[in-house]
């Protein structure tokens, strides 16, 4: 009786070492969150959208300066970016109407239903996003990339996608 008793031990041990080894590509404490520090995807209380300048130009930003985004593939307001495209372009999602913050136009603030239920933030009518790969505020590492079939652009105070 030793030894199945030694397996099932050693069985959960290992999975015990594999839980706090966990994480994804873009994990841990780089990950950009919500204007309430929360992981992005994860719905924030009240997201606040306000308006950064960079080397790019102005662009909108949460309020703990994450680069916000928006995607071409999205025609409208429903977001096409689920899945393994979501891990990498978090959506801002939220559970209460999103705020303008400097340089933000109120009336261009917004929410649409997700495949998932969640409501994402959308400015101008398009729905908003994180790059996983931005770690600090400002960055823009995501602009111009083509990942999952179409561009990424920051977003103007306009909600144009700002293309260069």
């Amino acid at each position: 009786m030793t030894r199945p008793f030694s397996l099932a031990a050693l069985a959960v041990a290992s999975a015990l070492v594999l839980a706090a080894c966990g994480g994804s590509s873009y994990g841990g404490s780089n990950s950009p969150s919500t204007s309430t520090g929360a992981t992005p995807g994860v719905a924030s209380a009240t997201p606040i959208i306000t308006a950064k300048s960079g080397s790019l130009g102005t662009f909108l930003t949460d309020a703990k300066g994450r680069t916000l985004y928006l995607w071409d593939a999205d025609h409208g307001a429903m977001s096409t970016c689920n899945g393994a495209c979501a891990q990498d372009w978090p959506p801002l999602t939220t559970k209460a109407a999103p705020k303008a913050g400097a340089g933000v136009k109120a009336s261009l603030l917004g929410t649409s239903k997700r495949s998932d239920g969640t409501e994402e933030v959308t400015y101008a009518g398009h729905p908003l996003y994180y790059y996983a790969g931005d770690t600090a505020p400002g960055q823009t590492t995501g602009q111009g990339s083509a990942a999952f079939g179409a561009p990424w652009w920051v977003v103007t105070p306009g909600g144009k996608a700002l293309q260069g």
